[in-house]
């Protein structure tokens, strides 16, 4: 999987290269460099699924039937509003984030709580899929729980960092500006400021690899990964971050939100929750 990422990565600047280069589009080399690596992991990831013979609704998350399904998705949901609310309010309390002293006007606001729940939606299915369906699936099978949990939430860590930066000034993107771009991805990814927020998306990955391996589907995750991305949006639309209170590295500077507290209270939930739940014969 990570060997296929690259393959992205690698495709995604050779189709910035010939389309930047060639006039076809007007826009930042890193921009276009990282819409095209997404492009190249979608239109390869099915054939990747069937070579490895996850193309199929278990190995994917998906074996309940669509209701029960989509049930899971609504509590899953539930669930991950109260979760990061009870974060926000802890980050709130500590005044590490203040409410905005000019709040977004009430359209405007549901405008970006309409944003976070679609999005949330979208990017719940298409990265839960991905790595608590398949991904999980293929390690699970071939190394056992232990590397499936580990193993998908580091990746799925990573890869938030992972994005094309912007070249140096004066820096020609050529094809010795596009390989420049595809190793800093990796050398900024490995930057000690990234800590915080690596460490909270890999707690936040293991939970979601234990709910997957417990349940046996992504209904839960989809949801919980969904309302998680909706509360962070609306937090982000109306408070602010506080880089004068005393706490304010609890928040981290990844987005504002998820940083050493976040990495303590997702951990916490992930061994509270192997802890209490039931075995996958039971739970379904």
């Amino acid at each position: 999987f990570f060997f296929y990422l690259l393959l992205c990565l690698l495709g995604g600047a050779a189709l910035a290269l010939a389309l930047v280069s060639g006039g076809w589009i007007a826009e930042e080399p890193a921009r276009v460099m990282g819409r095209a690596a997404q492009l190249c992991i979608l239109l390869g990831l099915w054939p990747l699924l069937w070579m490895l013979g996850l193309n199929n609704r278990a190995a994917l998350g998906f074996s309940l039937a669509r209701a029960r399904w989509l049930r899971a998705l609504a509590g899953g949901w539930a669930l991950g509003l109260l979760m990061l609310l009870a974060l926000v309010g802890a980050l709130l309390a500590l005044e590490v984030r203040l409410p905005d002293s000019n709040p977004p006007a009430t359209l405007s606001l549901l405008g970006r709580v309409l944003k976070g729940l679609i999005g949330g939606l979208l990017i719940g299915v298409l990265e839960e899929t991905f790595f608590r369906g398949a991904l999980f699936a293929g390690i699970r099978r071939r190394e056992g729980l232990r590397a499936a949990v580990i193993g998908s939430a580091l990746l799925y860590a990573l890869v938030h960092f992972l994005k094309p930066g912007a070249l140096p000034e004066g820096m020609a993107f050529d094809v010795a500006g596009a390989m420049y771009m595809v190793e800093h991805v990796f050398l900024d990814a490995a930057q000690w400021r990234n800590l915080d927020a690596l460490l909270a998306l890999f707690a936040a990955g293991v939970l979601l690899a234990l709910v997957r391996e417990r349940t046996g589907h992504i209904g839960w995750c989809v949801g919980l990964h969904a309302g998680w991305v909706l509360v962070i949006q609306v937090t982000r639309a109306l408070t602010d971050g506080n880089p004068d209170a005393a706490l304010a590295w609890l928040a981290g500077d990844y987005d504002g939100v998820i940083g050493w507290l976040g990495a303590f209270w997702m951990g916490l939930l992930a061994a509270l929750y192997w802890r209490f739940s039931r075995p996958r014969s039971q739970a379904l």
